[in-house]
């Protein structure tokens, strides 16, 4: 295990399973205490964390409800005296299906908006007002490397993550002075839990996928967590309002 984020409390959203989970264990591994919120069962998760020697406790939570998301807080403050970093990672994707714009079900749309933009906006309100006590603080948004592509076929999902890059710029001017970063990072297509459950789409696009990218190969949760404990860590201090796009050189700006 490392230390560079030793003494610290993250929490991650949508951390049961797949990439959130890849997230946790990589800022566990170097000395955070880790909230796992997810609407599903974390708890075999905080067991393989403390079971490695680190600290852990799974909470149910729901993002898109604010008491759930306020006894995410409560439960961490408790139960490790402090929030340093929240890593906004829980989204809506793997269970939608590619579809013209004018083909999304008004109710769908309105379901991605609600976890994926109002959800993250709740945590960081839920969270900030802790980390400004300690005078410091990391947020991590997730967004999506298809915002500077323009992909087709997603539009609810595209929107969504492109008002979370919105809303990484204009959260960090505001919380700034209060020693709290905001970044986002927009990972491309990777091979996660979700994306390889639907066969069919996973064949479909990893070789065109694969073949737009500068380094090309499949995009693995792995290759995402330097940079997420990079922006939880002391080594970003003095960065904020950014996006680092962590897709293999796919989209290149």
């Amino acid at each position: 295990m490392g230390n560079r984020l030793e003494d610290r409390t993250a929490i991650v959203t949508g951390a049961a399973q797949g990439i959130g989970a890849v997230y946790a264990r990589a800022l566990a591994a170097e000395g955070a205490s880790i909230t796992i919120a997810d609407r599903l069962d974390g708890s075999e998760l905080a067991r393989e964390i403390r079971n490695g020697g680190g600290r852990a406790q799974a909470v149910e939570t729901d993002v898109t409800d604010s008491r759930s998301v306020e006894a995410m807080v409560e439960s961490t403050l408790e139960a490790f005296g402090r929030i340093d970093v929240l890593v906004n990672n829980a989204a809506i994707f793997g269970s939608l299906r590619a579809k013209p714009f004018d083909q999304i079900d008004l109710d769908e749309w309105d379901l991605v908006m609600r976890v994926n933009v109002r959800g993250a906006f709740q945590c960081a309100t839920a969270a900030v007002p802790a980390m400004r006590e300690n005078g410091c603080g990391r947020i991590i948004n997730i967004s999506s490397g298809t915002i500077f592509k323009g992909t087709p076929f997603f539009l609810h999902y595209l929107s969504s993550k492109g008002a979370i890059w919105a809303m990484t710029r204009g959260l960090a001017r505001e919380v700034g002075g209060d020693g709290i970063t905001v970044n986002t990072i927009a990972p491309g297509y990777t091979a996660s839990e979700a994306v390889l459950s639907d066969e069919k789409t996973w064949h479909m696009v990893r070789e065109s996928m694969n073949s737009s990218r500068a380094i090309q190969r499949d995009q693995l949760p792995e290759d995402l967590t330097g940079s997420v404990v990079f922006l939880a860590s002391d080594d970003s201090a003095f960065i904020t309002g950014q996006c680092i796009v962590v897709d293999g050189g796919s989209a290149v700006n």
